[in-house]
């Protein structure tokens, strides 16, 4: 799921950005998703639709899995979250290797001979060394036809402002309105040029009061010894001294 950072004010003038942090308060969603996790899985017994085996029959104690489901309410569930490492262009590469391709390209079949298909895959637990796989033309088939989508499964759906009324509309104007608003940085320069003050700094930048010494230290004395020199010299001896 992609979300903008953002939105258009009523009057579509102004982009309000999103504080930082937004989207996804990690703790809460951990608890919804247990919360949700939990109940279906009381519905489910309830219904007799869960069957325990082995070491788990037991379970099939009502008094026993009551325990157990209380248990798991007690615990902290833990959702991983974090931000990703190359960033939204990177989001949106891989997001498109799901929505915008086959299951798998043509450039990955090797050959297929006596009803078997032989083909390249990429093995994770091995480094990510590239390795062939055969398999028959039926497993094939029966593994390619798990990524088909359902009838009347939509693979990507639009919403607020990315969904089709608003794409020459209001995004347009979003995207004027976020590119208004960067500015561009100087250009490096090889001098050191720094502001003129805006205040007498014989003066209280306050009350704009004169300034009246009380006493004078040694890093005083050093301090107007600079403010004494050249303004082209006083930049250098700053940056010496710091």
């Amino acid at each position: 799921m992609l979300v903008t950072g953002g939105g258009l004010t009523a009057d579509g003038k102004c982009w309000v950005a999103a504080r930082e942090g937004y989207l996804l308060p990690v703790k809460m969603m951990a608890r919804l998703f247990r919360g949700k996790f939990l109940h279906g899985l009381q519905q489910l017994y309830a219904a007799g639709e869960l069957t325990f085996a082995g070491n788990t029959a037991d379970l099939a104690d009502p008094k026993i899995f009551a325990a157990l489901r209380d248990q798991l309410y007690r615990r902290d569930w833990v959702v991983y979250a974090k931000p990703p490492f190359g960033g939204a262009e990177h989001v949106y590469r891989y997001l498109g290797r799901y929505t915008h391709r086959v299951a798998i390209s043509n450039s990955r079949l090797v050959a297929m001979e006596d009803d078997r298909v032989r083909f390249y895959y990429k093995d994770y637990a091995d480094g990510n060394r590239k390795k062939q796989m055969t398999l028959s033309a039926e497993e094939f088939i029966r593994r390619f036809l798990l990524h088909v989508l359902p009838k009347r499964f939509v693979r990507i759906r639009h919403y607020g402002l990315m969904a089709g009324r608003n794409v020459d509309t209001r995004l347009e104007r979003c995207r004027a309105l976020l590119q208004s608003v960067k500015e561009p940085l100087p250009a490096p320069s090889s001098t050191l040029n720094l502001p003129a003050p805006e205040h007498d700094p014989a003066t209280c930048p306050r009350c704009r009061g004169p300034l009246q010494r009380r006493e004078l230290v040694a890093a005083g004395r050093a301090a107007l010894r600079l403010a004494a020199a050249p303004t082209m010299i006083r930049p250098v001896a700053l940056l010496n001294s710091s």
